[in-house]
């Protein structure tokens, strides 16, 4: 039968769902008929899960138990059947039989659909061939399901159906379910790990007046009360810092960030990211923080700091690499930033080596073009990349021993940057100046950026000495989990509609 079903076509898949379909319609239909309403029950009794049960067979055997879930599988045998119920925590066998609960209740029995939501009601025990189950004197149909769920011998494989219907998913996957849960575990840890340090979580505007902050397009609406368009927004940063000026000296926020950009295996227009600011710290206690994050989330979720994910051993223990960027570049290139006396050097030795720079380069974007090209496809195990150049660091501080550079870093696993960080830029001329020139880059382009003069003038009434830092959730989820794409552990990724 299982080779009979996969070799169907989408049409007769279709027509055999919509006959399915209509037949329980019409057992929905002889229910009212009969005086009973399967969606008019708003509780049931339920005393024990699936997974309690099974954890103390001991104790509950001949014990009566109540258990609620889903039916997604049953076994007629004439007097006598069994089927499995699942439930949040998994599945668990329920045996009927006619002389039990009579003939006109196991009757109805034997009309429920796979997919219906099922109460039982019963003694625990063990069959024959070693199930613990449960021997039913009592059942109940608390809703009819008028779809066919996918069949059960290939279950719902296809990517998109499950992206679009998770819920679906959710029901006949297993694993999928686990990988949320361990998605609210990770996130759970992350706070706890903050919250043990002393820094306050807090909530900043999703809604902002300007266009703003990072070099990424946002989403735009309407007010309409106000008649001005606003903007969803694309990170938490100047918010935060604002209450490291207003004297939170730890402030942390785990929020969800719009951008409209494109949409890959490590992107989605919604995402959910974690910023944290503390003052009186730089750029190294921030790479200090986060290795320690990253090692206790993880040790915590997984109980080890050797994780597979996708085929290969992530060590998260030890003393993570650090490397300056220009090193890194150096490794994996051989051109050298510190002997690049000018930005017109910098461009012929890239240019002679084989890569494209624009005429415009300067020292330090020809250095950034060079670490992305050359640098990141080695960054597998856990690696801080640090002392970026100016011109792509523009909420960072510049270096005492080399203004040209800033005190940021960037943070990989496989291949993928994971976070960013700064010694952050709290002289507030410095600090126009530079947020002018990137607004007027944006304006180039097309975009309406503009200046943020209140967060300007947040820093002219001071902003002590802050380290802060940032990194997206969903990719360290895919990471623990060991997911290929973002939408494997976003419950609903961004889709586009159906023709």
């Amino acid at each position: 039968m299982a080779d009979e079903q996969q070799n169907r076509t989408p049409q007769e898949t279709a027509q055999d769902m919509s006959e399915q379909q209509q037949l329980r319609l019409q057992k929905l239909n002889r229910l009212a008929e009969a005086g009973q309403n399967p969606y008019e029950i708003t509780t049931y009794d339920r005393t024990h899960l699936s997974s309690a049960i099974l954890k103390n067979f001991d104790a509950l055997e001949g014990q009566e138990v109540s258990v609620a879930g889903r039916m997604m599988s049953r076994r007629v045998m004439g007097k006598a059947s069994f089927a499995h119920l699942l439930d949040r925590d998994g599945q668990i066998q329920i045996y009927v039989r006619r002389d039990d609960v009579g003939e006109e209740e196991y009757r109805a029995f034997k009309d429920f659909d796979i997919g219906d939501m099922v109460g039982a009601k019963g003694k625990v025990f063990r069959t024959n061939k070693g199930e613990i189950s449960i021997h039913v004197t009592a059942l109940t149909l608390l809703t009819k399901s008028l779809r066919p769920l996918p069949e059960k011998w290939h279950g719902l494989k296809d990517t998109d159906t499950r992206y679009r219907q998770r819920y679906l998913d959710l029901i006949v996957n297993p694993e999928v379910r686990k990988t949320f849960e361990k998605r609210s575990q990770i996130i759970r840890e992350i706070r706890a790990f903050l919250d043990s340090r002393g820094y306050l979580e807090v909530d900043t505007p999703v809604l902002d007046t300007l266009e703003i902050g990072a070099a990424a397009r946002p989403f735009v609406t309407h007010h309409n009360t106000l008649d001005i368009d606003m903007y969803l927004r694309i990170e938490t940063e100047l918010h935060l810092k604002r209450l490291i000026v207003g004297g939170f000296e730890k402030v942390y926020e785990v929020g969800r960030i719009f951008r409209n950009e494109g949409m890959d295996t490590k992107h989605n227009p919604e995402f959910t990211s974690v910023e944290l600011y503390e003052a009186y710290t730089d750029y190294f206690g921030m790479m200090d923080l986060i290795e320690e994050l990253f090692k206790t989330v993880t040790q915590k979720v997984c109980g080890t700091l050797d994780i597979p994910y996708q085929g290969q051993t992530i060590h998260m223990g030890g003393n993570w690499a650090r490397m300056t960027m220009a090193q890194a570049v150096k490794q994996y290139s051989g051109l050298d930033y510190e002997s690049w006396q000018s930005d017109e050097q910098a461009r012929e030795e890239c240019r002679a080596a084989g890569y494209k720079v624009v005429d415009s380069a300067t020292r330090g974007e020809c250095l950034n073009e060079l670490f992305e090209e050359t640098v990141e496809e080695h960054l597998i195990q856990p690696t801080i990349i640090y002392d970026y150049p100016i011109e792509v660091s523009p909420l960072a501080k510049r270096k005492k021993d080399n203004p040209m550079l800033t005190e940021r870093f960037e943070f990989f696993i496989t291949q993928r940057e994971m976070g960013n960080a700064f010694s952050e830029l709290n002289d507030p001329v410095d600090q126009r100046q530079r947020l002018e020139k990137q607004a007027a880059a944006r304006r180039a382009q097309g975009a309406n950026a503009q200046v943020d003069e209140d967060f300007v003038c947040a820093l002219e009434y001071g902003m002590p000495p802050t380290g802060g830092l940032g990194f997206g959730v969903d990719r360290l989820i895919m990471l623990l989990t060991d997911s290929p794409s973002i939408r494997d552990v976003l419950l609903f990724p961004t889709m586009k509609p159906r023709d």
